[in-house]
Order: C-alpha cells, then sequence, then structure tokens
C-alpha cells in the first residue's frame, strides 16, 4: 500500500447481497422470478466494473448494463461474455465499439436507431438492441405517448432486433409517490402499443432498487437493482432484506498534536480551540472523496469510539478532535464501516452532509487504493 486510506472491498458481501436479492425474487414469485441485471455502471458505483462484474455473473446475474460504450469494451477487455446493456445514448463515432464488444445498445430516439440501423446494414449483421421508454422521467427514452408515430420505423429497420424494453422510474423511492404510479400506467400503457403493433417476445425490465422494494408489480422479466447490490438500501425500505455494505472506507493517524485555547487549525482558521484540544491529522481529503462540508458535521470511528471531524477539509488530509482519547500514529482510523460494536454507514455519511449515497460513492477517488477480499 502506498497510501494510507484504502477502501476495502468484500466481494463475498457483494455475492451474498446478490444471492440475498435473487432469494426474495424468488420467496415471492416462485418459479417466474425474474433474472437478475448486475448494473455497473460508474466502476460499479466506485467498486470496481470488473471485480464486481465477475461477482455478480458467479452469483447469478444473467445480464450487466453500463453506462456507456467504454465502460461495456472494459467489460468485454476482461473476458466477461454475458448480455452487456448500454443505458447511455451515443454519438455516430462510438458506434465501432459497439460491435466490437457485441454490446446491446439502447435506442432512445429515431436519429439513434436509424445510425444503427446504417451501422448494422454496412458491417452486414443484425444487431439487438433494448428501446427505452421516457415514462415521466424526461430524460432518455421515446415518449410513451408518442409511440403510434415513432416505432414504426424503428421497428421496421432490417437490421435491428428488438430484444428489450425498459424505462426507469424518477421516483420509486418515495413511497405513495403518485409520479411512480403514474410511471407504471404509462409502461403498461407502452406495452399494449407494441402489442398492437405486432411486437411480442422481448425482455421488460423496469425495477431499480426502490422499486424492487416497494412494488412486485414493477419485476416484470428483469430487475435492475444498482446500489442495492452494493449493500445500500433506500433509506424508506432500509433493514426490508439483509443487504450489507461492500465497501469499507478507512485510514490511519499520521499524527497528533495539542491545540492551545485560541489557536486555529486548518484553512480559512475557521475551527478555533476553546479549550486544550488534542488533534489528529488524517491523510485524507477532498480529493480521495471527503466531502468538504464534513467539516463540524461528520465524525469517523477511532480506537472503538466516534470523534467529529474539525476545521477544513483539504485536498490531502482533514483533523480529528481526540481530546481525551488516547491517540497514537498508525491508529486506524474507519470512515465507513464497522470498528468495535460501531458501524458508520455511507447513507450516514451522506445525511450529514446533505447528498445521497450514490454520489459518496462514486467520489471515492482514484488514488484511493481498492483492497479486494474475494469469495
Amino acid at each position: 500500500m502506498s497510501r494510507l486510506t484504502v477502501a476495502y472491498i468484500d466481494l463475498e458481501t457483494l455475492a451474498h447481497n446478490a444471492r440475498v436479492i435473487r432469494a426474495h425474487l424468488a420467496a415471492v414469485r416462485g418459479p417466474s422470478a425474474p433474472s437478475l441485471v448486475g448494473v455497473v455502471k460508474a466502476d460499479a458505483y466506485g467498486h470496481g466494473a470488473v471485480p464486481a462484474a465477475r461477482t455478480l455473473v458467479d452469483a447469478g446475474a444473467a445480464t450487466l448494463a453500463c453506462a456507456d460504450i467504454d465502460e461495456g469494451l472494459a467489460l468485454r477487455a476482461a473476458g466477461l461474455e454475458v448480455p452487456i446493456l448500454v443505458f447511455g445514448a451515443f454519438s455516430l463515432g462510438d458506434l465501432d465499439g459497439l460491435f466490437e464488444g457485441r454490446l446491446t445498445p439502447t435506442v432512445s430516439t429515431p436519429a439513434a436507431a436509424r445510425r444503427l440501423q446504417d451501422a448494422a446494414a454496412r458491417r452486414g449483421v443484425r444487431l439487438a438492441y433494448h428501446l427505452g421508454i421516457d415514462t415521466g422521467m424526461l430524460r432518455l427514452g421515446l415518449r410513451h405517448d408518442n409511440l403510434v408515430r415513432t416505432l414504426p420505423a424503428i421497428l421496421a429497420a432490417p437490421n435491428l432486433e428488438l430484444t428489450g424494453v425498459y424505462t426507469h422510474f424518477a421516483t420509486a423511492d418515495t413511497p405513495g409517490d403518485e409520479l411512480f404510479t403514474r410511471q407504471c400506467r404509462n409502461f403498461e400503457a407502452a406495452g399494449r402499443t407494441l402489442e398492437a403493433l405486432g411486437v411480442r417476445g422481448y425482455m421488460r425490465h423496469a425495477a431499480n432498487s426502490g422499486a424492487l422494494l416497494a412494488d412486485p408489480a414493477t419485476w416484470l422479466d428483469a430487475v435492475r437493482p444498482g446500489i442495492l447490490m452494493y449493500g445500500v438500501a433506500p433509506e424508506a425500505f432500509e433493514g426490508r432484506i439483509d443487504v450489507r455494505p461492500v465497501m469499507s472506507v478507512r485510514s490511519r493517524v499520521v499524527a497528533v498534536k495539542g491545540v492551545r485555547v485560541g489557536e486555529t487549525i486548518g484553512y480559512g482558521g475557521r475551527f478555533i480551540a476553546r479549550r486544550p484540544t488534542t488533534m489528529a491529522i488524517v491523510p485524507a481529503g477532498y480529493a480521495d472523496g471527503m466531502d468538504r462540508r464534513l467539516e463540524g458535521r461528520g465524525w469517523v470511528l477511532l480506537r472503538g469510539r466516534r470523534v467529529p471531524i474539525v476545521g477544513a477539509v483539504s485536498m490531502d488530509m482533514l483533523a480529528l478532535d481526540v481530546t481525551g482519547t488516547a491517540v497514537e500514529p498508525g491508529d486506524d482510523v474507519v470512515f465507513t464501516g464497522r470498528q468495535g460494536e460501531d458501524a458508520i454507514t455511507m447513507a450516514e455519511m451522506a445525511g450529514w452532509v446533505g447528498t445521497i449515497p450514490y454520489e459518496l460513492l462514486c467520489r471515492i477517488g482514484n488514488r484511493v487504493e481498492r483492497i479486494y477480499s474475494r469469495p
């Protein structure tokens, strides 16, 4: 280890989470349980796309999903052979990678379908794709209420084969939200339109983490739990199934020093010692993903107790108020994870700074070494 701040990734826990999710699906739906899509976009939410993807496939994921073509190509280069769905939009320059990597693109616009058809025809191949339906999130996807006009030309493309249809929910994490209910209805209506156009036999998927826990009616043929797979459940559904955090972020104390009354510490001098204070310095900062808003709000575990983060979080280090605790250089510091009888979750840290755990996971910097314990 060249740096002291590291992220421990427990791949056995990731496999456990996948098994728990699959068991939950089977308990409700039995033999007709939907298949599992392993979502590994954004470097598997900061956990490492390739090791996460291998673990999820071994644990039963039938398909992988990523954000763009480069992410898909990295999975293929690592030897993964299951179908790989690309969620994002693509440009003309990206198309070679789709064919080289045998990736499944999402068609979200008629223009995208035309580009894919032209590219597939030039290569003399037939390309499988999934259709993205915008049911109310108003990002990518064909509008659900305009399919009669937009779909026929796409379906007529001789070198394209529709193998899946999906949508994405905007508010599945919020129980009873009207938009979620409306999106469900809109997706059902889109299915009826497809049937009227003679389209059958495709895979339907809609359930993200929140929908998977909220409503089995959304499970359809496959489910796409993202952050749930990595052990973070939407707050409203926390504890509903036994998923566990996969990542633990840790560092070590590198210096301990006394601060006199009236002295300040850190950029801006915002922390002023009101009593004789003992500070511990930790080599983790915002370049490692530690949010600057942790100043005066965040906590870490040190010697089995919570101690506060004080003073400005700088690029490479931060300070802890360890007054009254016997602390020495080399002591283990836990930002997220368990130490002794206590644990700090990424969701708890996100609450301190007013964001979501997705953001904090994805912001753990590249210079934070990932250390994997394997199944």
